[in-house]
């Protein structure tokens, strides 16, 4: 896959976890709540919601170095490695493991998407 198109599908993925998040939160919060200003804090009681919530958590904290590397692979012309596939992937994979709670799992599906962050980062380097 292209950079661009592994950029276009973690736009949808994104997506994806604000979904699940917020269908799993209006079950449990309702419309009223989360259409609304949220002044007050809730904290999640349902394990879905937890689950999703923590998952959306971690796809933004692994976002913004995708992000960045995948812009700075397309500027550069270090296009055409395995490393943003391998990161969209794995991420992908990450959501569905994450709600169904398979903890081992989901740690070793983390960590493949660090692995194609380093991989783009080394073809950024010149590797």
């Amino acid at each position: 896959m292209s950079e661009i198109f592994c950029l276009e599908l973690s736009i949808l993925l994104w997506i994806a976890h604000v979904l699940a998040q917020a269908f799993a939160a209006r079950s449990e919060f309702g419309d009223d709540y989360l259409m609304g200003a949220r002044d007050e804090s809730r904290s999640p009681k349902d394990v879905a919601v937890g689950r999703a919530t923590r998952a959306l958590h971690n796809y933004v904290e692994n976002y913004a170095p995708f992000i960045a590397a995948d812009l700075a692979l397309i500027a550069t012309g270090h296009s055409g490695g395995w490393g943003a596939t391998i990161w969209i992937l794995a991420r992908i994979a990450y959501l569905p493991v994450y709600l169904m709670g398979i903890a081992k799992v989901r740690t070793g599906i983390w960590a493949v998407s660090v692995l194609g962050l380093l991989m783009m980062l080394g073809r950024l380097m010149g590797a």
